[in-house]
């Protein structure tokens, strides 16, 4: 869990976040296609090697794939930070974001599935990964008529989630934070005929055990749980990185059918888990995602989940 208590309020964390501030003032006040590029520079080369985020990227990469020869997996490592830091930046410089999205392609099996159920006013859960950009996807869907509220995470280091969550709400839509309230929010959201932008890949202790990439990945089923609810379209929907570095293919994949929880989730894993092996260098491999050690605990005392 994030922590904004005492905790997350430190000294460490305030010195960072003034840090960041700084970076992301100054960069803010160069054109869009320069700062995109240097923050992304800035974090595999900088901000990377300091946190050690680098180190886990490839530590993850290890673990999902042994085979991979080191050098790859610093190349892979190294793309990851890059895009990491070109997202940063661009969820701070919305208007230009806005701009640029109105070129982007939007397309996809489940596009006129999603047109239909928003004339009909009927719920739908974009659901995505920390992969590309996934503010990106929520912009674009934004601008041609869709309201995607988003369900985040707060950060540990609350002086930098009370800033962050401003990129959020800007990207159009309502935001809310995990926990009881906002969760409540988020739901009445949807009932209401909202959509819903979800995350499924973070770690969650008192999840589900489903494969995400061939190891076994504790998640919360709120997904399939939310849908079945309130008789919800579920789309997976990524924001894929182009090779100019700035602008993005948005895809919306078919939708997920109804089933249990568990088999939704899982086949929303899938979805995912086909998107990283098809481009490494866009996913966050800095996450905590699997926590072996911890699984092997929970194993030992009975509680992983059958």
């Amino acid at each position: 869990m994030a922590d904004n208590g005492r905790e997350g309020r430190g000294l460490g964390n305030w010195l960072v976040d003034r840090l960041l501030r700084a970076v992301i003032w100054l960069l803010l006040a160069l054109p869009h296609r320069l700062r995109v590029p240097l923050m992304g520079w800035l974090a595999r080369h900088v901000i990377g090697p300091l946190t050690g985020y680098g180190r886990r990227a490839r530590a993850n990469l290890a673990y999902i794939w042994p085979e991979m020869p080191e050098a790859e997996r610093r190349r892979i490592a190294g793309e990851v930070l890059d895009n990491a830091g070109r997202t940063l930046i661009e969820n701070y410089a919305t208007a230009e974001q806005q701009a640029r999205a109105r070129d982007w392609q939007v397309h996809g099996a489940g596009l006129a599935e999603a047109e239909a159920a928003l004339a009909e006013t009927r719920p739908i859960l974009f659901v995505s990964g920390h992969f590309g950009n996934y503010q990106a996807a929520r912009v674009a869907m934004n601008l041609r008529g869709f309201s995607l509220g988003g369900l985040y995470r707060p950060m540990n280091n609350a002086w930098f989630n009370d800033h962050y969550v401003r990129t959020i709400e800007e990207a159009g839509g309502p935001a809310f934070s995990r926990g009881r309230r906002g969760l409540a929010g988020f739901m009445r959201h949807v009932r209401e005929g909202g959509h819903g932008a979800l995350l499924i890949d973070q770690y969650y202790g008192d999840g589900a055990i489903v494969d995400f990439l061939g190891k076994p990945a504790p998640t919360a089923l709120s997904v399939g749980e939310i849908a079945l609810k309130y008789n919800a379209l579920v789309i997976p929907i990524y924001a894929r990185r182009l090779e100019n570095g700035l602008d993005f293919d948005v895809v919306l994949e078919a939708p997920i059918p109804h089933g249990t929880p568990r088999e939704m989730t899982q086949a929303l894993m899938d979805s995912l888990s086909d998107e990283v092996r098809a481009r490494p260098g866009q996913w966050f491999w800095v996450h905590r995602r699997w926590k072996p050690d911890r699984q092997q605990d929970r194993r030992r005392h009975g509680l992983t989940n059958p």
